[in-house]
């Protein structure tokens, strides 16, 4: 009985954050109303109430389960990926990571979130540089380190590398938010410009073994 409780009481808070996402991510934290966020639950304030004790108390409970995903999903300082073992790879990687980002919907709602409240909470504003900059930038600048070190790009600032490949990536995904229409074309140009940047930074050696590889699996091309 007391499990039963507890796995209700669970699923009511899991449900008010989750329509909290919908509410900030449409109308932003000024414009989203408790009663309205209960009412669209079947909630009666009080009950909302027995979870939350604030709008804001919601709101920083939100922003602390949008890290816990996001670390989940796109790893952290403590989780980083694996180092790819060729020029492909890193683009079935990269290929993966922003098929997710652009149709996983907490991830586009919790961008859009930050998008707008970036310029109001403190908070969202470092979640913000770190989920739309500095994080992609550690997280590339590890795996061209390691990529660097196989000999598979050729020997030069990590760290730039890093930027001169994510700052673009970024700007197109933020374009999907903005024109979902467009999101299929994004997605090609992002994989294109991803083969671009391994033409310009991959080591030579790196390049003519992938071209060799890929005339072998794919002769008639």
């Amino acid at each position: 009985m007391i499990k039963r409780v507890l796995s209700m009481a669970k699923d009511t808070k899991e449900r008010i954050l989750a329509a909290a996402l919908d509410m900030f991510s449409q109308n932003g934290y000024a414009g989203t109303n408790i009663r309205e966020l209960t009412a669209s639950l079947g909630l009666v304030k009080s009950a909302m109430y027995r979870h939350f004790q604030s709008k804001e108390d919601i709101w920083n409970a939100l922003l602390d389960e949008l890290i816990a995903y996001y670390d989940a999903h796109f790893g952290s300082p403590g989780h980083l990926p694996p180092v790819p073992d060729s020029p492909e790879e890193l683009v079935d990687m990269t290929m993966r990571m922003v098929d997710f980002t652009v149709r996983d919907e907490k991830v586009i709602k919790s961008r859009k979130l930050l998008t707008i409240e970036q310029f109001r909470d403190d908070r969202a504003r470092s979640l913000a540089t770190k989920h739309f900059l500095t994080g992609l930038e550690e997280m590339f600048t590890h795996v061209f380190s390691g990529m660097m070190d196989k000999g598979l790009l050729r020997r030069d600032d990590p760290a730039m590398a890093a930027f001169a490949y994510t700052a673009p990536i970024s700007a197109m995904i933020h374009l999907c938010d903005r024109e979902p229409e467009k999101t299929a074309d994004a997605v090609r140009r992002i994989e294109a410009f991803s083969r671009h940047f391994i033409r310009v930074y991959g080591a030579a050696d790196a390049i003519t073994e992938e071209r060799r590889r890929s005339i072998h699996e794919n002769p008639d091309s």
